[in-house]
């Protein structure tokens, strides 16, 4: 061999050596003459391990036993299977897993021998990102099926009178329906949502200031009404007016809840912070929640810890959150209800604790969601908006709230609230 020759077979050596895709020669019987460090880490063994042996070793069945035949078959006919071509295949490593790669097959006459090469290159990462954009995608699909299904519920309640926002939401679920096709639907839906929720919150800030005044002129009809009979003895009169009055009261909670919650989605909510008395804030808490104190012996127990550090903070919305939390707490326990607050180096806790029904576990994980009711409190008043805004609250006041509850035994919300001095 000259030297010009040797010095590019040593240069093919050591390109084929170094190349990132692996290459494998075979001879006309299936026989391996050689395999890169590429191709043999590819398939887990060391290229000694496989010089010598029939390639169908890194062949999972079927292709392992079919494997001779395509060989012998494509010797006697010169007709090429995938000899020419490139196509996706199955492999099988040292340790038996199966993996895809692609493989090329190109036939070469080498001093009067047949040599077969085939370039590989493993596709099994490419495999597992096509898996996790799959699975990506379908969790993207639950998670806007449940936003639909919420959101449906909301409007129905809502807006069921409504033609035209009903249309939107026939539209919007139209579109979601089609989300499967490509992610470019995917954003279009999610920009629908978005609008109508949008349309949702003006809907619901409207219908609530409407509501609000013939809801008025019912309570002071029924106040004038009471004056009008005052000294007839007739308890049905009492008993409808308390009625109406308790009607009135509720749903002017209800629309003060959606209002509340239109107004949070807009960021309409302004922050109005001053000097924190948590004494007069404690007075102010208990008397509001006086008439929530059911007659059968319940009471409201509240305590200070630690010494009170001066802070700022918006009274109003602390006022918002501490008394719908302590109204659940009586609605929902018929024993003792605490309200501790807890004063320590960073921040005031609030710990609002009862002994009642207690939350299902199953539950949990859904109570600060919009109109969620837990499943053992269906027959009690409510609309699920309550938590939600509580959170919305506590997150404006750069805090945070979670819970601890046990069905039958209780639960207790902790609020944590960083000093803003």
């Amino acid at each position: 061999m000259s030297k010009g020759s040797s010095d590019f077979a040593l240069t093919l050596q050591s390109i084929i050596e170094t190349a990132i895709d692996g290459i494998i020669t075979i001879n006309d019987k299936a026989i391996v003459e050689s395999i890169n460090p590429a191709a043999a880490g590819i398939f887990g063994y060391s290229p000694k391990e496989v010089i010598g042996n029939n390639i169908k070793m890194l062949m999972p069945e079927p292709y392992h036993s079919e494997h001779d035949g395509y060989v012998h078959r494509y010797n006697k006919t010169k007709q090429p299977k995938i000899i020419g071509t490139g196509r996706e295949v199955k492999g099988q490593r040292k340790d038996m897993t199966v993996f895809p790669f692609r493989l090329a097959v190109s036939e070469v006459i080498l001093n009067n021998r047949v040599i077969f090469t085939g370039i590989i290159h493993d596709l099994s990462e490419v495999k597992r990102a096509e898996e996790e954009i799959i699975s990506l995608n379908k969790e993207l699909e639950a998670k806007v099926n449940q936003r639909t299904v919420d959101l449906e519920k909301a409007v129905n309640k809502l807006l069921h009178t409504n033609i035209s926002l009903e249309k939107e939401i026939k539209d919007r679920i139209t579109i979601e329906s089609k989300l499967k096709a490509s992610e470019v639907e995917l954003k279009q839906a999610l920009s629908q949502e978005i609008e109508l929720s949008n349309l949702k919150s003006r809907f619901v800030s409207m219908a609530s200031h409407e509501f609000r005044t013939p809801l008025t002129s019912i309570l002071s009809s029924a106040s004038l009404l009471g004056r009008y009979v005052q000294g007839i003895e007739n308890k049905n009169i009492d008993k409808h007016l308390a009625r109406i009055k308790s009607s009135v009261s509720t749903l002017t909670g209800i629309l003060n809840d959606f209002l509340s919650l239109s107004k949070l989605e807009e960021g309409k909510v302004e922050i109005n912070l001053t000097s924190l008395n948590i004494d007069d804030l404690c007075l102010e808490i208990i008397d509001a929640t006086k008439g929530l104190i059911k007659k059968e012996g319940q009471v409201i127990i509240h305590e200070i810890h630690g010494d009170p550090q001066p802070m700022l903070i918006d009274q109003r919305i602390l006022k918002n959150i501490l008394f719908n939390l302590i109204s659940n707490a009586t609605k929902y326990s018929s024993d003792k209800v605490y309200c501790n607050v807890y004063f320590n180096d960073t921040n005031m806790e609030f710990r609002i604790k009862d002994t009642g029904i207690g939350i299902p576990y199953d539950d949990q994980k859904h109570l600060f969601s919009r109109f969620f009711r837990a499943s053992n409190v269906t027959n009690i008043q409510g609309t699920g908006l309550g938590l939600n805004i509580v959170k919305h609250y506590v997150e404006l006041l750069g805090g945070s709230i979670h819970f601890e509850s046990e069905a039958e035994k209780g639960t207790t919300f902790f609020i944590i609230l960083p000093y803003k001095k």
